[in-house]
């Protein structure tokens, strides 16, 4: 959690379940970003305040079994508060890029709320029909995070390198939605504001990744603004042109040199800004072609004890769901757990489960080499295949059902 968002979890401390409720759902109201999301979230929270009402949070935490676990309820839900107010806060160019992170957050987010509602105890022993069918309309109430259609389009213009000037226009379009009660200069300048903060953000947490797909955004609002400078140009131009016939050469270098100026000015004044020396020191070990890092450690599997104890007494399961992603095409459990059988007779079944890290790695861009992968699973078959089934999930793959909509392996957000 980063600086600011500490400060916005201190100003929501001693708020209990239901009003940190009723603000998320206020919140969600107001997002400019991922708003599907958010509505979704905000309807499955409402469910769960309804419920917490008829319980009478007040008098659950006078009794330790039932206030530990609301406590833990409670800071989830500002975690959850802070993560809608985002979607309303943050840049939109940066929002845009780190979609699938957020969608993950969604995801994370409401099955951590939904866990923490089911280990209060007085949910389960209370006697009452009513409250018994509003915990059973919860449990049946799974939502799904995605990015939509026209957000995943814009999330490919922002992240091209050299965007066309098609791609140019249709973003100025989309920072003019965004900021309805801005002209488009202004617009760019809050962005770049904001891209400013969070590369500041970036930069204190040394990451390295983060603060280059920042840096690209700032040079997008750059190209933007430049094109924003010559379309206003332009019709000047014209004007002079057809006015002053006998001095067109004078006219046309005298605007193109206003514009190239005030282009220069921009350009400098984003570069000067965001602290160009530290930047570079940062990205200088980084070349053109990028490689990323896997998002979680191959001994963190305790921090998923659930899907650590099924990967092991039933490991098909897991890597029926990898090896599907990984190969672009649907492999059951069944098929899965014979061909581990099978290699397994030879006396070989690491070299087979290390092929498919291998593939899973390339297809996501992920830096090693095939002894790592096969050390990896001969070391802790359970803690490699755990470890990619997560990547898997933190990249919203789910098998080959989602290969279309998979994130693009540059993202990452700190929480």
């Amino acid at each position: 959690m980063e600086f600011g968002e500490i400060a916005n979890a201190a100003q929501l401390a001693g708020l209990d379940a239901v009003k940190l409720i009723g603000m998320i759902v206020q919140a969600a109201s107001t997002a400019r970003m991922h708003k599907k999301n958010c509505r979704q979230f905000a309807q499955h929270l409402k469910l769960i305040g309804n419920l917490l009402e008829q319980l009478r949070i007040t008098e659950l935490k006078n009794y330790p079994e039932t206030r530990e676990p609301l406590e833990y309820l409670e800071d989830a839900l500002r975690r959850s508060y802070i993560l809608v107010n985002s979607c309303q806060d943050r840049s939109y160019l940066y929002l845009l890029a780190m979609g699938w992170n957020i969608v993950y957050q969604f995801r994370k987010a409401q099955n951590e709320i939904d866990q923490y509602l089911k280990i209060i105890p007085l949910i389960t022993l209370v006697d009452n029909a009513r409250v018994r069918e509003r915990f059973e309309i919860i449990e049946k109430d799974q939502r799904e995070y995605t990015l939509e259609a026209e957000d995943m389009k814009m999330q490919e213009v922002i992240l091209k390198r050299d965007p066309s000037k098609h791609d140019t226009v249709v973003l100025k379009k989309n920072l003019s939605r965004s900021y309805p009660s801005m002209p488009i200069s202004e617009a760019i300048q809050k962005e770049n504001e904001k891209l400013q903060l969070e590369l500041q953000r970036s930069q204190a947490n040394l990451d390295v990744s983060q603060c280059e797909i920042i840096q690209h955004l700032l040079d997008v609002t750059e190209v933007v603004a430049a094109e924003s400078i010559s379309e206003k140009s332009s019709p000047t131009k014209a004007t002079k042109k057809l006015e002053h016939s006998h001095s067109d050469a004078n006219s046309d270098k005298e605007h193109y040199d206003r514009s190239y100026a005030k282009c220069d000015e921009i350009h400098s004044t984003s570069r000067n800004t965001s602290s160009v020396s530290s930047q570079r020191e940062l990205l200088s070990s980084k070349g053109s072609r990028r490689y990323e890092e896997w998002h979680t450690d191959l001994l963190g599997c305790c921090s998923e004890p659930l899907l650590c104890i099924k990967t092991f007494f039933f490991p098909c399961g897991t890597f029926s769901k990898v090896a599907s992603f990984a190969a672009n095409r649907h492999i059951s459990s069944m098929d899965a757990c014979n061909e581990l059988m099978a290699y397994s007779l030879i006396l070989s079944c690491c070299c087979y489960t290390c092929c498919i890290r291998k593939k899973l790695r390339k297809k996501l861009n992920i830096t090693g080499g095939v002894i790592d992968d096969f050390l990896s699973h001969l070391m802790c078959c359970c803690c490699a295949l755990v470890q990619e089934f997560r990547e898997v999930e933190i990249r919203g793959g789910n098998g080959t059902e989602k290969t279309k909509t998979s994130p693009p392996p540059s993202q990452f957000m700190e929480t």
